[in-house]
């Protein structure tokens, strides 16, 4: 695994990145080469004070289609957009649009009203998008369907496909794209910045603990009928060529606001997360972009708070 503390410039660190990239996508599954068109279709809307709420759909395979909730502030100029992840709630994307109750957690919603177009998708699993007779986030039934892919791979390709639908809307500035999750939500928010270029901010709350010191490696394969990387089956963690300060690399020099809780979360290890950042640091100062990443801790635990969301909109309105 290289040591990104280690890294002596740019130029060693470009030897390395496709090789990082190459392990990471090999884990997870390298999207498809082929690429379908969105094709997007409104099923309702409703209009707000300050935006309009659309249910939409568009394709993200050649048969599949997704829903999203899709929110438009009500301005005429080409606006930033933000692409929210849900986490493991089973509602998907209602809990990004607020609608069974009002939640700090509502970022779609919370940053529509800030003038950001915002869509909030259906992972996988959850939402509309729960198998027939499964429960939400079980993944067996998605490995009968493909068998070589992992379900984080799927939700990286899909997030993709979000991005897609967004930067061929006319009044979105593609130069001013977001992204933003918590718990699962912040991991696939991670995975998105470093695999897509598109993205100009990245906040991930709750997302990771480095592979390394994590002492519950089997919560990716094995956590409550849902397998997000098989491919870590049966392997150590030393035996990687990565971890999340890799991830964190790839994404340079892309903003990125690493929240972490340090006590009463899935992922509550700070120094972990600190680690991760410091090293990943290495390589935005090598590419003049010191400012773009930082790593705060709170004590919400498994919470999204008033705070974190305070952080959250500085920072976008700092990078996007």
């Amino acid at each position: 695994m290289v040591d990104l503390s280690k890294l002596k410039s740019l130029a060693e660190w470009h030897s390395h990145r496709a090789g990082i990239e190459n392990s990471i996508l090999k884990l997870v599954g390298r999207p498809p080469k082929e690429r379908v068109e969105t094709q997007v279709k409104t099923m309702d809307e409703a209009d707000f004070p300050r935006y309009t709420r659309k249910r939409v759909n568009y394709f993200v395979d050649e048969w599949t289609r997704v829903t999203a909730w899709l929110f438009v502030p009500h301005l005429k100029e080409e606006m930033p957009a933000v692409l929210c992840c849900h986490s493991r709630a089973p509602q998907g994307k209602d809990e990004m649009a607020g609608l069974k109750a009002p939640s700090p957690a509502a970022f779609a919603q919370l940053f529509a009203e800030r003038g950001y177009v915002t869509l909030a998708p259906d992972c996988i699993t959850a939402g509309e998008r729960v198998s027939s007779r499964a429960e939400p986030f079980h993944s067996e039934n998605f490995y009968k369907e493909y068998p070589k892919s992992s379900l984080i791979g799927k939700m990286l390709s899909d997030h993709v496909y979000g991005l897609d639908m967004l930067s061929e809307m006319n009044h979105v500035d593609n130069a001013r794209m977001a992204v933003i999750g918590h718990g699962l939500g912040g991991t696939n928010a991670l995975l998105l910045a470093a695999f897509d270029e598109r993205i100009a901010a990245c906040v991930a709350s709750n997302a990771f603990t480095r592979l390394e010191t994590d002492k519950n490696l089997e919560r990716w394969y094995d956590d409550g009928g849902m397998c997000l990387i098989p491919g870590l089956r049966g392997v150590s963690a030393e035996s990687l060529d990565f971890d999340w300060e890799h991830v964190l690399a790839l994404a340079a020099p892309t903003a990125i606001l690493v929240l972490t809780a340090l006590s009463g979360a899935s992922y509550c290890n700070p120094r972990s997360c600190q680690k991760a950042v410091t090293h990943a640091a290495r390589v935005y100062k090598m590419l003049g972009a010191s400012p773009a990443i930082e790593h705060f801790g709170h004590h919400d635990g498994n919470a999204v708070t008033h705070a974190s969301v305070e952080l959250a909109e500085d920072w976008f309105d700092r990078w996007v």
